[in-house]
């Protein structure tokens, strides 16, 4: 009569099974993966346990309040109240985007000042407007007026509105090597970094998963 396989030898299989079928975190994304990476990678977390999933920045919150998201990177300090957001897990550098023949593509950066001259994006669809005041700030530092006044679409209309005109886009950094080959990413120097920050559903128990992965982001973060 064969015997029972050991009991190490069931736990083993079964945890390789439940590994295999459990799905990994879905973390939200804006442009780029590449910070997602970085961030992902500091906290030590398993790449293949992570699915990145694209959101429109017209509708930033509506993938993670339908539940296809477990978390989302996102930029400044919310204030939604069904949304807790971590502690920074890293901090993106702000940046101006122009078509490659713009007359500021060719410096080697820019004052948030200089800006107020061209065309800007007002605040797009359902994006909370006082975080695009921090994106895109009315008013700079000396008291300039920004142009606030393009419609924003995605980022392939963006690009296309861009390369059009002598528009810009106050962003980040972290699109640098993800936009088009005609569309320049020139640092803006006179502007704090954003911190960056991981959102999930406030009344939603995250996974051990996802708290582990939460809390690893901060502690990388913090050192």
């Amino acid at each position: 009569m064969p015997k029972n396989p050991p009991a190490t030898a069931v736990t083993t299989e079964t945890a390789s099974t439940i590994a295999s079928t459990v799905r990994p975190l879905r973390v939200g994304i804006h442009g780029s993966s590449r910070q997602a990476e970085r961030i992902v990678a500091a906290a030590g977390h398993a790449e293949e346990r992570i699915s990145y999933v694209p959101y429109d920045v017209r509708e930033p919150f509506r993938l993670l309040r339908a539940g296809e998201l477990d978390v989302m990177l996102v930029k400044f300090e919310l204030r939604e109240p069904d949304i807790v957001t971590s502690g920074p897990v890293a901090f993106d550098s702000r940046a101006v985007l122009v078509r490659a023949d713009h007359p500021l593509a060719g410096r080697a950066s820019v004052s948030v000042e200089d800006i107020t001259a061209y065309d800007a994006f007002r605040c797009p669809g359902d994006f909370p407007p006082y975080i695009w005041d921090l994106v895109v700030p009315p008013m700079t530092p000396l008291g300039g007026r920004m142009r606030r006044v393009l419609e924003m679409g995605s980022l392939a209309e963006l690009a296309e509105t861009l390369a059009g005109s002598d528009s810009v886009h106050l962003s980040f950094r972290s699109l640098d090597g993800i936009v088009p080959s005609g569309i320049k990413v020139v640092p803006v120097t006179d502007l704090p970094a954003a911190p960056v920050s991981l959102a999930r559903l406030r009344d939603t128990p995250p996974s051990p998963e996802l708290a582990a992965f939460i809390a690893a982001a901060e502690r990388s973060a913090a050192r």
